[in-house]
């Protein structure tokens, strides 16, 4: 088990959700689920890409809000386009690449050319690129492109 694990808390759905995840990132896979005194799945280990996570059936007492969101680098526009439609499906859109999935949970979909653009030694041009990335839910690359003139 690797030293520090995320830790997401379901109420009801750990096994559904981890289920849908790796469903969506190659790589992945439920590991183990582990059930409760009742029988039902309680706890849920699950890999996403490599990265391990457990998933609890807590009960509705805590729910997921912005404060914690998976970040995911995505090498191209095509990866942001699957991941985002798949993401949001059930689920809503946010600003500049966050999404809540149909779970609550939240993401980034991020496409590795916007952190470039926005650490760009002109600060015009980063300053474009930003402007163009808060007009934004999903991140267009082509529209950042055009707004850093590139």
């Amino acid at each position: 088990m690797q030293k520090i694990t995320t830790f997401l808390w379901f109420d009801g759905q750990a096994e559904e959700a981890a289920v849908f995840y790796t469903s969506i990132f190659p790589g992945s896979r439920v590991v183990e689920v582990q059930p409760g005194p009742d029988g039902k799945p309680m706890m849920v280990v699950f890999e996403l890409a490599g990265q391990r996570y457990l998933a609890l059936n807590g009960g509705p007492q805590f729910t997921f809000n912005e404060a914690i969101s998976l970040f995911v680098d995505c090498e191209s526009q095509e990866e942001v386009d699957e991941l985002w439609g798949k993401l949001t499906e059930g689920g809503e859109e946010g600003p500049c690449g966050w999404l809540k999935d149909r779970y609550g949970l939240s993401w980034q979909i991020v496409p590795r050319e916007l952190p470039r653009l926005l650490s760009h030694p002109d600060p015009e041009v980063a300053g474009r690129v930003f402007q163009a990335m808060q007009g934004m839910k999903k991140i267009d690359i082509q529209g950042l492109l055009d707004a850093a003139g590139a």
